[in-house]
């Protein structure tokens, strides 16, 4: 390990021997990680990395001059549909994606390595439970319908097959995601094939380009975004681990989404019979103020256009048919190639710039007393997933129904939206679709059968409680076995075993 004098001079160079000025007083133990910490953060790299957090901080961003005569919508061939699309079509994009998925070609890949600071928990979002009748957490229901895939691929192919499941953590999320997976044995997955790495970790900066100490021996660092996620793949050689097990696509999401669809095999059967290298799933923005990123075209290059950066005129736009004309949302729910990751790691990470996001960051004052801000005080510096779309050679676009696909828990309970109580609404109000579909009858606390509405609210709770296992039934199908003309009391919580007593 390099020497204090020696990390003092690295730090001098890159204009930050500030984080050097409690090291004095530090216990042997303290310092010595103090040391370590700083030892690996590279001089020319660090300051670079200060003075672009400083020097972004200063341009705030905001409708960008002229955008709007560069902008334009996907081309409408590019742009497939769930709802949209013929019967006899969608069959053959499912049967694709089941087929690529028994061949063992298909790998999903799970960003978690984000703080979970907006929903206001210690632990790793996945970890959370959102008040389902199982009791179930983010990261039981998607390994479950991992498995419930699998099932249903297996079934059509008469072969065994796994989807190999990547998470990406973060020095924050790794050590309690792989404790939490273990002690629920990693919920009857094979662990082989639940493979965890971590991705980088960037220091938070002050407005006028100085990196943050947290304590007096430890920096404040930050994960460097999803986007991060290229530098990790080629940090953990997890394209090289792809390649041995087979693996052709990856499906990439984010931990938030409580309906999110692993290895979609609609989704995935639809970018590979269009030959796609690059695929983004999106739903129709609810209204043209809804903070969400536009999957578009500038200069004919296919990317996600921020919010932000368009003015509201813009965002008001309307086609011929009176739907917005930019309405592509990004869900951050990708399609990917592992040749275009390949090329996204060798040749393109390097020309990912990254954002700006002003946090409020904990410190310590000149007399190194701890200090927790009342408003954003640093910068964290992150790359996003989907800057590498203007890479790709044939970008496409999947829209899906956000009832059924969409519903991410990114706020604490009092926020007005995207909370605990909405995720769980929505999992529920589809649940219960797809039981009255299946043809169940749901009853009153009376006895009495409850009146079929013609038509679901899109949020809020159910009219009765009904909650489906991924195990057995992945988007609804196969369900009329159990409950085609049967009357239930709410709730009703169709596990296995619940399954299992209702067969004929």
């Amino acid at each position: 390990m390099a020497s204090e004098r020696d990390v003092r001079a690295r730090l001098q160079r890159a204009g930050q021997e500030h984080l050097l000025r409690f090291c004095a007083e530090l216990a042997p133990g303290p310092r010595a990680a103090l040391l370590a910490e700083l030892e690996a953060l590279e001089p020319e790299a660090l300051r670079e990395h200060c003075r672009r957090a400083a020097a972004a901080r200063a341009c705030p961003p905001g409708p960008e001059p002229g955008l709007a005569a560069r902008l334009r919508p996907l081309p409408p061939e590019r742009v497939g549909s769930a709802s949209r699309c013929d019967p006899e079509t969608r069959r053959l994009w499912e049967e694709e994606g089941f087929h690529q998925i028994a061949l063992s070609k298909v790998a999903v890949l799970l960003l978690a390595g984000g703080q979970g600071t907006r929903l206001g928990v210690t632990y790793p979002k996945g970890m959370y439970q959102v008040g389902l009748p199982s009791r179930k957490s983010l990261y039981q229901l998607q390994a479950e319908r991992i498995r419930r895939v699998e099932q249903l691929a297996g079934e059509r192919s008469g072969t065994q097959c796994a989807i190999p499941w990547y998470i990406m953590t973060s020095e924050f999320t790794l050590e309690p995601t792989a404790r939490f997976f273990k002690e629920h044995d990693f919920f009857h997955l094979d662990p082989n094939n639940v493979i965890m790495f971590e991705q980088r970790m960037l220091p938070a900066v002050t407005f006028d380009g100085r990196a943050i100490l947290e304590k007096k021996d430890k920096v404040a660092m930050a994960p460097d975004g999803n986007g991060g996620l290229y530098r990790a793949l080629s940090d953990h050689q997890i394209l090289e681990d792809m390649e041995r097990r087979g693996v052709e696509f990856v499906h990439v999401y984010c931990v938030d989404n409580i309906l999110v669809r692993l290895a979609d095999p609609v989704f995935i059967g639809f970018c590979v019979l269009r030959g796609a290298d690059c695929g983004a799933k999106v739903v129709a923005k609810a209204s043209p103020e809804e903070p969400v990123g536009v999957v578009c075209q500038v200069d004919g290059v296919p990317q996600v256009v921020e919010y932000s950066e368009i003015s509201p005129e813009t965002a008001r736009l309307r086609g011929p048919d009176g739907s917005l004309l930019y309405h592509l949302g990004n869900i951050c729910n990708h399609f990917f190639t592992r040749g275009f990751l390949r090329a996204v790691v060798s040749e393109f990470e390097p020309l990912l710039k990254p954002h700006v996001a002003v946090k409020k960051v904990p410190y310590v004052d000149e007399e190194g007393n701890l200090v927790k801000p009342l408003k954003p005080n640093g910068i964290k510096m992150e790359k996003f997933v989907f800057d590498v779309f203007p890479f790709a050679k044939n970008f496409v676009a999947f829209e899906v129904s956000r009832e059924e696909e969409f519903s991410p828990l990114k706020n604490a309970a009092s926020a007005a939206s995207d909370n605990p109580t909405t995720t769980r609404c929505a999992l529920l109000l589809q649940h219960y679709r797809w039981a009255l579909q299946a043809g169940a009858h749901f009853l009153d606390a009376c006895g009495a059968r409850l009146p079929e509405l013609p038509s679901l609210p899109s949020s809020g709770e159910p009219p009765a409680i009904c909650e489906i296992s991924p195990l057995v039934s992945y988007s609804g199908e196969a369900l009329e076995v159990y409950l085609q003309g049967r009357e239930f009391p709410s709730p009703l919580i169709l596990d296995e075993n619940r399954a299992r007593a209702l067969q004929p």
